[in-house]
């Protein structure tokens, strides 16, 4: 059922909020005394006091989840077992979607629209997914020599670590924890400062759902103390990560100096969109050009904020691309007619608009390029459009984390293949051609985990998600992202 602002704002003013970890399956206190104000970006009310724990906290929830690990509660239960508590989890947040919805659309700003219907019931079909996947999954006996067997089995590692980031936080939390949970591991979880609540929920709901306490920590506070705990800790065997890359720099170093935990690092990007002139549809393609650069604020790691044109269709992709834009006009997240809504922080937005003033003087803002103030909240910055500046200007080398995308004109397919791949990212990439032989020959050039061609930004629950270069590396989404959560064990039987 879509509801109006109206309806919106009612159901958020009463909604409840709780920023206490969840450890060994209740809410705590953190140690320190300390919390963090939480403050609704598009407003500045307060919402909530985010309690910032320390590596006692971090401790205790390691060991809860070791000691269920080890219990085999959870990871000797088998996988008939864990498929029904996943797809009760699954009913559960379906039952409760649109608090989920308000939880992030209030935490970092997207419009509640966005997070109603696609994120809440993404992340409840994506627990169905793992827990219908796991008991499909099958181990091998390969050929040995005669009087013995082999078993080649993929075992659960033990303790994950799961660091979140802000801009989708139900979502990439349950891509890391949907394949990891249902391969038998035990987590913890450190969801962002900025948004964790829908977390936190995710957390009493797995309780419910029937899930062993243990299973399921959910640690809040800064990554600086936090983020650092897990990273360093000796008795946590995985890490998986969504973030910038020097974050995922620095969990790389946390893992060499601890126990050489393993990674799966999700980094970000600087994503390319190639327009050729062959392009079946200009209008098709410059409106999903607008939605791969503008949706969700902006704040995508794979945003497609690099568009290259071939330079006989670029004035007239230009004009309608900039018309496409006005359709994310941003407004009140909790409007259904806002195009987007706002940046994660007022602080943020500074950022990002003394980038677009840097372009301004470079360059030329060819669309956009303003600041609304909506409801007293300065963290609203339209779709802005960059033309005119160099190759080495950072709209193109720097992920911006915003509404901000730079256009520029090539002459030739080598020239555009060489542009999009002259970063140092590699998660997505986007071409448009109506020509076969060419989507096939340039999207094996472009160095991108995905390349969508006629579309951008594709993906789906059966496709894995991920990057090259300082994109990172391991797989979210699809049976493949088990193989992050997952090794290979053999057993050998020697009977003749």
């Amino acid at each position: 059922m879509t509801r109006t602002l109206a309806e919106w704002q009612a159901a958020a003013a009463a909604l409840e909020f709780d920023g206490r970890p969840v450890i060994d399956g209740v809410r705590v206190a953190a140690s320190t005394g300390e919390t963090i104000t939480k403050t609704n970006p598009a407003t500045g009310a307060a919402l909530s006091e985010i309690h910032a724990c320390s590596d006692v906290e971090v401790d205790a929830a390691v060991a809860s989840a070791r000691a269920a690990y080890e219990s085999g509660a959870w990871s000797r239960a088998g996988a008939g077992f864990r498929r029904e508590r996943l797809l009760e989890l699954a009913r559960l947040i379906e039952a409760r979607a649109d608090e989920f919805a308000l939880y992030d659309s209030l935490d970092m700003g997207k419009p509640v629209r966005e997070s109603a219907s696609i994120d809440a019931p993404g992340s409840a079909a994506l627990y169905r997914f793992y827990g219908e996947a796991i008991e499909k999954q099958e181990d091998l006996i390969p050929v040995t020599p005669p009087g013995s067997t082999a078993l080649v089995t993929r075992e659960a590692l033990g303790v994950i670590a799961v660091i979140v980031a802000w801009n989708y936080p139900l979502e990439i939390a349950t891509w890391k924890l949907a394949p990891a949970l249902a391969a038998g591991n035990s987590v913890v979880v450190k969801p962002p400062v900025e948004a964790s609540h829908s977390t936190l929920l995710l957390a009493e709901l797995a309780i419910e759902a029937g899930i062993p306490a243990g299973v399921l920590n959910v640690v809040t506070g800064r990554g600086s103390t936090v983020g650092r705990a897990l990273g360093r800790h000796e008795d946590v065997d995985m890490l998986a990560f969504t973030g910038s890359t020097e974050v995922a720099k620095q969990l790389q170093q946390y893992a060499g100096q601890s126990n050489m935990k393993r990674l799966a690092l999700e980094a970000g990007g600087k994503s390319s969109n190639l327009i050729f002139a062959d392009c079946d549809d200009l209008r098709a393609a410059a409106e999903k050009a607008a939605f791969g650069s503008f949706y969700n604020q902006g704040e995508v790691c794979s945003a497609n904020s690099r568009i290259f044109v071939e330079r006989e269709v670029y004035e007239e992709f230009l004009a309608l691309y900039a018309e496409a834009a006005l359709a994310y006009a941003p407004g009140d997240p909790l409007d259904p007619a806002s195009g987007i809504g706002s940046l994660v922080s007022e602080r943020h937005a500074d950022e990002v608009w003394a980038t677009i003033e840097r372009a301004r003087t470079d360059g030329r803002i060819a669309a956009g390029g303003t600041r609304p103030e909506i409801n007293g909240s300065r963290a609203f910055i339209e779709p802005t459009i960059v033309t005119d500046v160099p190759a080495d200007h950072e709209v193109h080398t720097r992920e911006i984390f915003g509404p901000v995308a730079v256009v520029t004109p090539f002459d030739s397919e080598d020239e555009a293949i060489a542009r999009a791949n002259e970063t140092a990212f590699g998660l997505a990439a986007s071409l448009w051609t109506g020509s076969l032989s060419r989507a096939h020959r340039v999207s094996q050039r472009l160095v991108a985990g995905t390349v969508s061609v006629n579309t951008v930004d594709a993906l789906g629950f059966t496709t894995p998600f991920g990057g090259f270069k300082q994109s990172g590396f391991g797989r979210d989404l699809s049976v493949h992202a088990l193989e992050n959560y997952t090794d290979y064990k053999t057993t050998w039987l020697q009977w003749g």
